[in-house]
């Protein structure tokens, strides 16, 4: 499968294009990213081509892969897909529900295949946590905690504008949230309220009377920084298992699974379509911050 690549930040160079590189079924073409500059330097030392104009990189591969922040990311999507191309993004999907489910739409009316870079969900331990732990079943309530310290510890996403601006809730948010609904179900309607440096707090009611209870921040005081999610229910209590991984593997999964899903198999777990569910949660959580109300989740968001 040939693949454009969009992007050239922290994760264009340590998961994208490493993974596009090595992955045996795959024909790296090109870059194309907002610095010109970068784009070439990264094309060049993966042996790809850099790209002035965004639709000629589309033109010339199968699929593309991003790794732009959100508002970037979403209309080159929706240009690809509505050329045809299959869809490797990261997450969330986008800012706006509304253009988050136009994408999955594009990809569904194509019968095109998409997946979203929700790390975690890659790496195989957690994949067998998940299903375990929804065969079991009785499941009233869900606690995740996901706190970072990016902008004091040299991480190199701590330079990233859209973080800065729109903090943990839709940094690692997306993360719990790819934990939580394949356990718990789709969210009616949120409450949640932010403190001092981005330390966000949701509450999500599930249509089956579920709570889930979100702490979230990535400018979170260097000792505080934590992960964990713990299921509670009528079994005893599930705590998801440490999962180490590295990018460029996690990324690899990804492509495995885009090209499956291309070539006939069976759709992501984490398509787009799951990608516009988690940006509707997101946004509604967002919205009661602002207005301090609970916010329903339609079946249109």
């Amino acid at each position: 499968m040939r693949f454009g690549l969009f992007g050239t930040g922290p994760w264009a160079h340590l998961a994208h294009a490493p993974a596009l590189t090595d992955h045996q079924d795959v024909e790296f073409v090109g870059v194309w990213g907002r610095n010109p500059d970068k784009a070439a330097a990264l094309a060049s030392e993966h042996g790809a081509k850099a790209y002035a104009k965004i639709e000629d990189l589309i033109g010339d591969v199968d699929a593309v892969a991003i790794a732009l922040p959100p508002d970037v990311q979403a209309p080159i999507a929706l240009q690809a897909a509505r050329a045809g191309r299959h869809l490797l993004l990261d997450k969330p999907v986008a800012f706006e529900p509304a253009v988050a489910v136009e994408i999955a739409a594009a990809v569904e009316e194509r019968g095109l295949a998409s997946v979203v870079f929700f790390t975690r969900r890659l790496v195989p331990v957690t994949g067998e946590f998940l299903a375990e732990t929804v065969e079991l079943g009785g499941w009233r309530e869900a606690r995740v905690e996901h706190l970072g310290s990016i902008f004091t510890t040299g991480s190199p996403f701590g330079e990233s504008p859209w973080r800065k601006e729109k903090g943990g809730l839709w940094d690692v948010g997306p993360h719990a949230l790819a934990l939580v609904l394949p356990v718990l179900g789709p969210v009616t309607e949120v409450t949640a309220m932010a403190g001092p440096h981005d330390m966000t707090h949701a509450l999500l009611r599930h249509a089956n009377g579920a709570i889930t209870t979100l702490t979230l921040s990535v400018d979170g005081a260097p000792g505080s920084v934590r992960q964990e999610a713990i299921f509670f229910g009528e079994s005893e209590p599930r705590r998801a298992p440490d999962a180490q991984w590295r990018a460029d593997q996690a990324f690899g999964r990804a492509i495995d699974q885009l090209i499956a899903t291309a070539g006939g198999g069976p759709k992501s777990d984490v398509d787009v379509r799951f990608g516009a569910e988690v940006t509707a949660v997101l946004a509604a959580c967002q919205e009661a911050i602002t207005t301090g109300r609970v916010v329903a989740i339609g079946s249109d968001r």
